[in-house]
Formats: structure tokens, C-alpha cells, sequence
């Protein structure tokens, strides 16, 4: 219910930007918010929770395998001809009881001398009387004939395969959902760098006005010395080089703002010239670090990663396969009832009208010689299953060496940080007793604009490590399997 009510409050947000973006008034929007607004718009999310779902219905699918099927089959035939059991009138011959032997004896004609039985042409006897059966007796008309079944089928032992294959989709959707949350953090992992890109560049754009408005007043300065006569046109011509290359740098940071900022609608599913003010947007100076994660248990990173659990559900599913296989070479039983009918029937002598009665049996089925094709079914599905044992271990050695990586690289870039906030102090400093001296007259423009472009350099290098900070976080908690996704418990 809580992630319903999410889903339905990113809606709800997504709707509300996009009207601020249609209205031109931009609202701040926090990083929690992007992430909810991407996993809400996202395609290929939507098309794993598709996945999902398909993953259930074929659970229930397999289910009902347990249960009887119940089927009717019907149909309607028209014949030709009628069906005659004779091919012409029969004469049969008829016996009587004869008191002294006790027993019925044929009728047939005597020797009136002899008292044998008489023998005709063909060597047969002849009867002295005989029953009529006129051909017509005997012939049915079939010419049209209904006819329809409803037949139930209940598996008593298939070898195993129904429970195995109820297995199998249950880990086939347990696979679906884990690829749905790993998508899900890689979304998210998408989102933050995106972010983060914008955030970066407008420091960087506020930066790259500061800059401008330094060179910009030592411009104007140069100018008055120039005037004054205590400078010289090349040193103003330095100072207007300088200045002109920082304004096309702003010119190129304000671009790589406005398509920064396309690029993180864009994953976050609103049209790219959604407007959105970023809540963090202007934060960096503060020098707030994230809490970098510094110790962890392997085995609980093991249970946490979806792309691990996809694997391991992967090699179950694997083992129920080689069970669907063996079961091919194992008897099978079923039991099966059916209702059938038809018109015309015989059940009460010919009748032209619907008639039918129930039957009763069992159906048993034994594999007796394939020539070794089923037995080479299950060795190859025990490879498939060795196979995906070998990838879910090289999987795990992979996720070591990730982790270990990324803890490390994550700790650098604290220590990266600390040092560009230690340089960009220096900078400072150097540029006001650079500031300092060329008011005195005791330093250069050359002098001031190198302490303005280290000053600049170490200010981009803070910002570029504060972002480095950030997405290492961000990636650490991926790989931890800690990074939040829908339905977890940090959801």
C-alpha cells in the first residue's frame, strides 16, 4: 500500500512540474524527486514490470496443472451414403427343440426314404424353414450425424514435471522482479548522475560570472592606468584577451547548462524543455558531504544485489528444468472421465435423436527406449544448470572486486575533496595579496590574472570533486545493494 501511494504522489508531482513548466515558473524540485518522477515515466522500467507480470501469469498458468482439465469437443458430419450391415436380404435358417435329444436342431429337408438331410448344389444343406431379414432392416441413414464429448483429465503422476515447472515459474518471476529492481537502480543511478551534472554546471556558471566580473574590473583598472599613463595598451590588450575567452567559456557553460539540464528531463520521463530548478542548485559551497558507507558485510551485499539474486534464482530455475527433463523418462498416469453423445445413437438400437453415457478410465504412459534422446535431454539441461553455477561464482568474484573499487575510489574522492578545499583556501589568498599588490604597485596584470586563473582552477576543481563525492556515494550504494529501489524496504 505505502508504494501504491508513492507511485501516486510521483504522479502527482510529475503533473504538477510539468504545469509549472507550461506556466514558466519554476519550482525547486529535490533529487528524491527525480528518482521518483524516472521510476514512474521510465520505458524499459515499465517494460521489466510488464515483465513481471507475464512472470505471474505464467505462475498461475503452470498451477493449473494441478487442477483437472474439463474440455468439450463437438462436431457435425455429413455422410453420403447409408450404412447397410447386409448387402442384400438375408434367409436364415431356424432350429426346433427336439425332446429326445434335448437340444434344437436346424430344420432342414429330409430324404423322405432315408430321413438324411439333403444337400443342395453348393455342398450346403438345405433348411426346410427360414427367417427373413430384409436388407432395409439393416440399413441406417448416417446421412447426418451430431456428435460431442466432455471429457476431464486429472494428472495423477506426471514424472514430476508439474511440480517442477510450478518451481520454475516461481523462480522465472522471482528473476522478473529482481531485473525490475535492478533496472531500478540503474535508473536511479542515472538520474543522480544527471542530477548532479546540473548542479555541477551551475556552480560552475556562478563561477564562471565571478570570473568574468574579476577580469572585468581588472579590465576597467587597466583601462584607468592606461589613461593615467602607468600602463601600457599591451597590458590592456592582455587583460581584454583574457576577459573575452572567459566570456566565451561562460558562453559554452551556460550551453552546457541548458542541455544538461534537456538530458535530466529527459530521464525523468517530462518533455526536455520542462523547466526545473534544482533544490540543491547553489548548495555546493556549503561543502556538505554525504555520508560515505566505510564498512560492510559481503554476505549481506550478496543478499542484497538483484542482479545476484537474479542469477541464483537463474541456477534453481536451471535444476527444475533438469527435473522437467528426467521426467520424460518416468511413467506418467491420468485419470479420465468422459460424457459422449451423439445423434443418431445406438445405445438403445438405432435412434435418431441425442443419446449418450459416461465412461471411466485411466491413461498410463511408459517410456520404454528413446534410443538415449532423453537421457542426453537431462545431461544437457545438468551442463545449462553447471554452467549457470560457474557465471553466478564469477559473478560474485566481479561484485569483490566492484565493491573494494568503489569503497576505494569513494574514499579518494573524500580525500580529493578535503584537498581542493585546503588549495582553493590557498587561492584565495593568493589572490588577495595579488589584489593587494597590484593596488600597492607591486605586481602585474600578469601577476593578478594568474592568481584570477588559479584562483578559478582550484574553485572548479572543489566543484568537480564535490560532484565526484556525490556520484561515489551514489555508486557505492549500487553496488552495496543499498541504493533504494520500489518495494525495498528503504522505498
Amino acid at each position: 500500500m505505502r508504494h501504491i501511494f508513492t507511485r501516486i504522489l510521483s504522479v502527482a508531482l510529475a503533473l504538477g512540474i510539468f504545469s509549472a513548466a507550461q506556466a514558466q515558473t519554476p519550482a525547486a524540485v529535490t533529487l528524491d524527486s527525480c528518482r521518483a518522477l524516472a521510476l514512474v515515466n521510465n520505458k524499459q522500467l515499465m517494460m521489466r514490470a510488464q515483465a513481471v507480470r507475464k512472470a505471474g501469469y505464467q505462475h498461475k498458468e503452470a498451477f493449473a496443472a494441478y487442477l483437472p482439465a474439463i474440455d468439450f469437443n463437438g462436431g457435425y458430419t455429413y455422410n453420403q451414403k447409408e450404412i447397410s450391415i447386409f448387402s442384400k436380404d438375408q434367409l436364415l435358417p431356424t432350429k426346433t427343440f427336439n425332446p429326445q435329444t434335448q437340444q434344437y436342431e436346424f430344420n432342414l429337408v429330409k430324404n423322405p426314404l432315408t430321413g438324411e438331410p439333403i444337400k443342395g448344389p453348393d455342398g450346403q444343406y438345405i433348411p426346410e424353414t427360414v427367417a427373413l431379414i430384409p436388407k432395409e432392416a439393416m440399413t441406417y441413414d448416417v446421412h447426418n450425424v451430431f456428435f460431442g464429448a466432455v471429457t476431464l483429465t486429472q494428472p495423477i503422476f506426471m514424472g514430476g514435471k508439474i511440480v517442477a515447472m510450478n518451481r520454475l515459474t516461481h523462480y522465472a518471476e522471482e528473476i522478473a522482479r529482481s531485473l525490475h529492481n535492478s533496472e531500478a537502480q540503474n535508473l536511479i543511478y542515472a538520474v543522480d548522475a544527471a542530477y548532479w551534472q546540473v548542479v555541477s554546471l551551475k556552480a560552475k556558471q556562478e563561477l564562471a560570472v565571478s570570473y568574468v566580473a574579476l577580469l572585468d574590473t581588472l579590465c576597467r583598472n587597466v583601462q584607468l592606468m592606461v589613461d593615467n599613463g602607468v600602463a601600457t595598451q599591451s597590458d590592456l590588450l592582455t587583460v581584454q584577451v583574457k576577459l573575452n575567452q572567459a566570456q566565451v567559456d561562460l558562453t559554452k557553460v551556460d550551453n552546457g547548462l541548458v542541455l544538461s539540464r534537456m538530458a535530466l528531463a529527459q530521464v525523468c520521463g517530462l518533455p526536455v524543455d520542462t523547466q526545473m530548478t534544482l533544490a540543491d542548485e547553489g548548495t555546493l559551497a556549503a561543502g556538505t558531504l554525504p555520508a560515505i558507507a566505510t564498512s560492510y558485510n559481503m554476505n549481506d551485499v550478496y543478499a542484497r544485489r538483484q542482479d545476484l539474486r537474479a542469477l541464483e534464482m537463474g541456477v534453481d530455475a536451471l535444476r527444475q528444468k533438469e527435473r522437467v527433463a528426467m521426467s520424460d523418462m518416468l511413467p506418467k498416469v491420468a485419470l479420465v472421465g468422459a460424457y459422449s453423445f451423439s445423434n443418431p445413437n445406438m445405445f438403445d438400437g438405432f435412434s435418431k435423436r441425442f443419446s449418450g453415457a459416461f465412461s471411466v478410465g485411466a491413461v498410463v504412459s511408459i517410456p520404454l527406449w528413446h534410443w538415449g534422446g532423453n537421457y542426453n535431454k537431462y545431461k544437457a539441461a545438468q551442463v545449462d544448470t553447471h554452467i549457470a553455477q560457474l557465471e553466478l561464482e564469477d559473478a560474485r568474484d566481479m561484485i569483490d572486486l566492484q565493491v573494494s573499487q568503489s569503497a576505494f575510489r569513494a574514499q579518494e574522492a573524500v580525500k580529493t575533496y578535503r584537498m581542493t578545499v585546503a588549495n582553493l583556501d590557498k587561492a584565495n589568498e593568493n589572490l588577495r595579496q595579488a589584489n593587494l599588490g597590484f593596488k600597492e604597485g607591486v605586481m602585474t596584470t600578469d601577476n593578478v590574472m594568474e592568481a584570477q586563473t588559479a584562483w578559478l582552477k582550484a574553485n572548479s576543481e572543489k566543484i568537480d570533486a564535490m560532484i565526484d563525492v556525490h556520484l561515489c556515494d551514489v555508486y557505492l550504494s549500487k553496488v552495496l545493494g543499498t541504493l533504494p529501489y520500489p518495494g525495498s524496504d528503504a522505498d
